[in-house]
């Protein structure tokens, strides 16, 4: 089909028509370059906007640079600026390009107009190509004396460039000492600012290897320099007075009277309508007052009416943002903002993150005097059509309550909860219910009997239904029903998805058996049968620890699992003090915001002054090391050995003297027979005698209906997985085979503190897991996320393993797909994969 006429092509310039369209911009530009004629600043106009609409859409346009470079001598102003644009973004990835571009910036420089002075400045110091920082100095030196404030502006973040281009350029030119200079002589307070910046930048830098460096940074924290700064605030912009006020922070007054100077010198910037100005005008009375305890609380008083404005005047963004700030003041100083508590109410038309908080507000401020309002408040957002937000509402209450304030209103409040028949009202209640117990067992008699109507069908949430299953065992003589309720739970074993469900199953029935043995004997064999079948491991190990607790001693077993109810005085908090205390700290930073100190979301080269200890910083990730994984996985002996009797268990020590991989023993439930007419009955009707400990296992395995055989020898443990270190796999290969193949393995592995500070490239990681013999197919992603996809082959034989593992070394963990054509090899093949990424790091 032969192309349009020319005239039907799209004039869009952002919607090129052909091929030849740059070129034919590119003798357009050409034809313009020299010509004086009127209205060509018009055609000049339209052609550079056509360039820079389609450098935006991704089409190359490097070829019409000299064009472009050629038609910059103009006095328009609005051509002048597509010209830099068009350069700055050039010169970047071409430094050829950028040494044609040297000589019109320096004329441009030199230009009448301080607009474009400043404009050709800023795009010259901004090419930042190394073996042009010669041609920087003479514009540099000239532009921070140049008589235009805008200009003076320009230049001293142009320093600021040159300094992270070639730093002893910088220096040697003694640009500090002039922006020092200007920092405190300029009559513009936009240029002080700069300079303030630029400085503290630069110094911080340098301060580390220079002496004289250091004492021009204790210079800036001077009190003439404190006073002169404080003094001009006024006329600063709302950024350059954060930055002041961040300066005036680290202040160190030298007696109380100073210390009320500058508070009497900030007293109306807590009246300012920008929020980051009243924030760092708050952490600074807050900081220059701690060690004034009567005055520290004064300024509690004073901050609290401006934050308030603050978060009933602004947008929902700076509404969280100040609520985050006031949560944290609140958790120092509750008793301030009791009264207050008013001013948390949610509004219908607030976003959940904003109601969140105020909830959490509204916990921490309750008090004898103020509960009521606040729980009849609360109890009205459980009917919210915000399903999190009833939820959440409904956890305060719960709070609330376990605080010892007005407990009677708040429980028979709970108890209303659970008439309400909405799901995830009811599984929130169960969960505040079984709290508050643990707390309070004297409202047991209550609870008890409207927790009793609710069906354990009704229940499927895996907290929910955990907080149920409590409090059948712990309080089955109250709830007639709870040895049957349990049965019924443990029949549907297989169906229950959740471990945290099946182990509070395991310690229900055990304390039922305890409690009323006759109607539990069957539910209590089934449940421990099931639970040494079970594939997960703590689920495992807990009905093992049960079942040789029985065999061992009855009584003891009694003494272990049902020991006398003793209320919980003290739940555990979520953060320790010195962790709120270093928060509070870092006031006015996104620490506030993440309620975590900065060395938690933030890399070791930008922790700046708040970076902890290593020792804090391993404590706080909760990794482990490579040794103690190893030891946590090793079995000292075979999981049947452990079945045995004593008398049995030493005959057989001889035969499992070789440790093996753990493998819980297999049981088929359905198929075990439940002898209860062979069950002793002196054992039945007083269970917890101390003499009627067994002599052997197989009076117990009677009791509790295992009927379990005498257990084989341990089995040989196979030989550990060997790759091959040669192993070869093309990525189309790959790609099919991570299509075909099924998810063998899904696991989060923890990554150690010396890996996650290795990591700072995908290379680090691939280097030391081909020096395991594991591969790496393709990798991608910069700081803190990383992808990659490993591949290995067994060294004996063709059989692959594909991985998938993504990195976020921010929560030091590792996200772990792993899938194979050999099914049953992906456990060992997971644990040399597990061990290889533990060493990553290690010296």
């Amino acid at each position: 089909m032969a192309p349009p006429p020319q005239s039907q092509r799209s004039s869009s310039p952002s919607q090129p028509s052909g091929k030849g369209e740059v070129a034919d911009v590119k003798s357009q530009l050409r034809n313009l370059a020299g010509s004086r004629a009127p209205g060509v600043d018009d055609s000049k106009r339209e052609l550079f906007k056509k360039v820079i609409s389609y450098m935006t859409i991704g089409i190359d346009v490097s070829s019409v640079f000299g064009e472009m470079v050629m038609c910059s001598a103009t006095s328009d102003i609005v051509l002048k600026k597509m010209c830099y644009l068009y350069v700055g973004n050039y010169a970047k990835v071409n430094p050829d390009l950028a040494l044609l571009t040297i000589n019109f910036l320096q004329r441009d420089c030199k230009d009448a107009d301080p607009m474009i002075r400043g404009l050709a400045l800023r795009s010259l110091c901004s090419l930042r190509v190394a073996n042009l920082v010669e041609y920087l100095v003479g514009p540099l030196g000239a532009g921070l004396k140049d008589n235009n404030s805008y200009v003076r502006m320009i230049a001293v973040m142009g320093v600021l460039k040159l300094y992270h281009i070639s730093a002893s350029t910088c220096v040697d030119a003694d640009f500090p000492a002039m922006l020092k200079h200007l920092l405190l002589n300029d009559r513009d307070t936009q240029v002080v600012a700069n300079c303030l910046s630029a400085l503290q930048e630069i110094w911080s830098l340098e301060g580390s290897t220079s002496e004289e460096v250091s004492r021009e940074r204790e210079i800036l924290l001077s009190k003439p320099v404190i006073y002169y700064l404080l003094n001009r605030i006024r006329e600063f912009s709302e950024w350059a007075q954060c930055l002041v006020l961040e300066l005036v922070g680290k202040y160190v007054p030298a007696d109380s009277s100073e210390i009320f100077d500058v508070m009497n010198l900030l007293e109306d910037r807590l009246q300012h309508a920008n929020g980051a100005v009243v924030l760092a005008t708050t952490k600074v009375f807050l900081q220059l007052t701690l060690s004034m305890t009567d005055v520290h609380q004064q300024v509690y008083e004073r901050i609290k009416a401006p934050l308030l404005t603050l978060v009933s005047s602004g947008s929902p963004e700076q509404s969280y943002a100040v609520l985050s700030h006031l949560h944290l003041l609140v958790t120092r100083a509750p008793f301030i903002f009791s009264s207050d508590y008013k001013h948390f109410y949610c509004q219908y038309n607030e976003p959940s993150y904003v109601k969140k908080l105020k909830l959490e507000m509204l916990t921490a401020v309750a008090n004898e005097s103020n509960t009521y309002e606040i729980v009849t408040e609360l109890c009205e957002y459980a009917a919210n059509v915000d399903i999190p937000i009833a939820r959440e509402s409904i956890r305060a209450v719960g709070k609330i309550a376990l605080q010892q304030y007005d407990v009677n209103a708040i429980v028979d409040r709970l108890l209303q909860f659970l008439e309400m028949e909405k799901d995830y009202v009811t599984a929130e209640a169960l969960v505040l219910v079984k709290d508050l117990l643990r707390k309070y067992p004297q409202w047991s008699h209550d609870c008890i009997a409207v927790v009793g109507n609710i069906s354990s069908k009704n229940v499927q949430e895996p907290k929910a239904k955990a907080a149920l299953i409590w409090m059948l065992g712990e309080y089955s003589q109250e709830m007639q029903d709870a040895p049957y309720i349990l049965e019924s739970l443990i029949e549907n074993w297989e169906d229950e998805h959740s471990a945290e469900v099946r182990l509070h199953l395991l310690t229900a029935v055990m304390k039922c058996f305890f409690k009323r043995p006759p109607e539990t004997q069957k539910s209590l064999g089934a449940a421990l049968a099931a639970g040494l079948a079970d594939f997960h491991q703590d689920v495992h190990d807990r009905a093992l620890f049960y079942y040789r607790l029985l065999q061992y001693d009855m009584s003891t077993a009694e003494q272990v699992v049902n020991p006398p109810k003793q209320a919980v005085s003290v739940f555990a908090d979520t953060q320790s003090s010195e962790i709120k205390d270093r928060i509070f700290d870092e006031f006015n930073s996104l620490s506030v915001v993440y309620q975590q100190p900065s060395y938690m979301f933030t890399y070791k080269e930008h922790r700046g002054p708040f970076e902890f200890s290593d020792e804090i910083g391993n404590l706080s990730i909760g990794t482990e090391s490579a040794d103690t994984v190893a030891q946590a996985h090793r079995v000292e002996a075979n999981d049947k050995d452990l079945l045995l009797s004593t008398s049995e268990k030493e005959e057989t020590r001889g035969l499992n003297n070789n440790s093996s991989a753990y493998s819980a023993p297999s049981y088929d439930v359905s198929s075990v027979p439940v002898p209860t007419s062979q069950m002793s009955e002196l054992a039945i009707s007083n269970p917890s005698v101390p003499g009627n400990a067994p002599q052997s296992g197989f009076a117990i395995d009677d009791l509790l209906g295992l009927g379990l055989p005498a257990a084989p020898a341990p089995a040989p443990s196979p030989p550990p997985l060997k790759l091959n270190p040669k192993a070869v796999l093309d990525p189309t290969t790959f790609q099919q085979k991570w299509r075909q193949l099924p998810i063998s393995l899904s696991q989060e592995y923890s990554i150690t503190p010396e890996g996650v500070a290795a990591l700072t490239t995908p290379q680090a990681l691939l280097r030391h897991m081909q020096g395991q013999a594991i591969h790496c197919i393709a990798s991608g992603g910069q700081s803190p996320n990383f992808k990659f996809f490993f591949f290995a082959q067994k060294a004996e034989e063709s059989s692959t393993f594909l991985v998938e593992c993504i990195v976020n070394t921010s929560s030091a963990k590792a996200q772990i797909k792993i899938k194979a054509d050999d099914q049953s090899a992906t456990q060992p093949f997971s644990s040399v994969f597990q061990s290889a990424l533990s060493k990553f790091g290690m010296p």
